[in-house]
């Protein structure tokens, strides 16, 4: 029966791994600077650190994370959750997110949602790995927030507000960023719209329909129509369908996304022989990097998406740290790219 170190790593053995008691007797020092060699930040002179580092590769021993774990009671672990819907804009986030937390030594688990009403399934699985804490693009509801906080569980939304006094978040300015755009248009004469929403189950879709229909509204001659759709390309091309054969041709299509935009472009020039932004304007709301693309070069508001994933992790560890914080809630305002899809008149302008 092999023994077992206080850190819960076994000792040496036939085909067994070396251990950091290994390590400590070969280099001749205690185990507990071998535990602070490997411990960024921790105090241990060049020597020491030189003659473990020699012991540690002549045994191929590697610091063992989960027994670190069971000692400091911290997985190192941060649960990602976001909904599979197709969004451009969510890779380029785990990509800035994983780049922060992988330069605090954190790993990132990825959780996807069918929709936003599954957020039970996930939590249940979330709960199981015990993850220090979790950053969520989705809804969690009073109970599902109450669940996490008697666990010691910090939240922090992702472009999702929260009542709830024990949550952080960070959040674009999707209202004001959709009631510039239109303004915009509005001041270079587009009268009437067409609003191509996400799926009604996103907030994030409702906060920018809101924000276009509070433009429009404001201003006496304008009309719109309103156009629900789901986030994805396909659906975009879809909805491109629906406004080639209005009676009323519109002015611009405002989209929820960039996906949608882009898909909605598409279909209008190559399913209908409509040309943009001759014919009508077309918009989106991300800023995602294909919005650049020469064969889009969409009008958009871009998400300053580093700077809210810096916001995010912050607040994340902070609470990590210290699960007793209040609530705080830091808003991002996007930035308007001109593009050649939409009609304007006048220089850009930061939102």
């Amino acid at each position: 029966m092999p023994r077992r170190s206080p850190a819960g790593e076994e000792s040496p053995g036939p085909g067994r791994p070396a251990t950091s008691y290994d390590v400590a007797r070969l280099a001749g020092v205690s185990q507990s600077a071998v535990s602070r060699c490997f411990n960024p930040g921790a105090s241990i002179s060049a020597r020491t650190r030189a003659k473990i580092l020699r012991a540690a590769n002549a045994l191929g021993y590697r610091p063992n994370a989960i027994a670190r774990g069971l000692i400091t009671r911290r997985s190192n672990m941060v649960a990602v959750v976001i909904t599979n819907l197709t969004n451009m804009v969510y890779p380029e986030v785990l990509f800035h997110l994983n780049q922060r937390l992988v330069e605090r030594r954190i790993h990132l688990l990825l959780f996807t949602l069918g929709h936003e009403r599954n957020v039970a399934e996930i939590l249940e699985e979330v709960w199981q790995y015990r993850v220090d804490g979790v950053v969520a693009a989705a809804h969690f509801s009073t109970g599902q927030i109450e669940a996490c906080r008697a666990r010691r569980l910090p939240i922090v939304f992702y472009n999702r507000s929260s009542d709830s006094p024990y949550v952080a978040s960070v959040c674009c300015d999707h209202e004001r960023g959709e009631r510039e755009l239109v303004d915009r248009l509005v001041r270079s004469g587009h009268r009437h719209f067409v609003l191509l929403s996400g799926p009604a189950e996103s907030e994030v879709s409702r906060l920018r329909t809101r924000g276009a229909i509070d433009a429009i509204e404001r201003t006496a001659g304008l009309s719109y129509e309103l156009l629900e759709g789901d986030y994805t390309y396909s659906c975009g091309r879809a909805r491109a369908d629906q406004i080639a054969a209005m009676k009323r041709r519109p002015d611009a299509v405002i989209c929820a996304n960039d996906n949608l935009a882009m898909g909605c472009m598409d279909g209008l020039r190559h399913a209908h022989g409509l040309a943009i932004p001759r014919d009508l304007s077309v918009t989106g709301f991300d800023g995602v990097t294909a919005a650049e693309w020469g064969s889009y070069d969409l009008t958009t508001v871009r998400q300053p998406a580093e700077r809210m994933v810096e916001a995010a992790v912050d607040m994340l560890l902070e609470r990590i740290e210290n699960p007793d914080l209040p609530a705080e809630a830091r808003v991002f305002a996007g930035a308007l790219r001109i593009g050649s899809s939409a009609r304007f008149d006048g220089p850009a302008r930061r939102l």
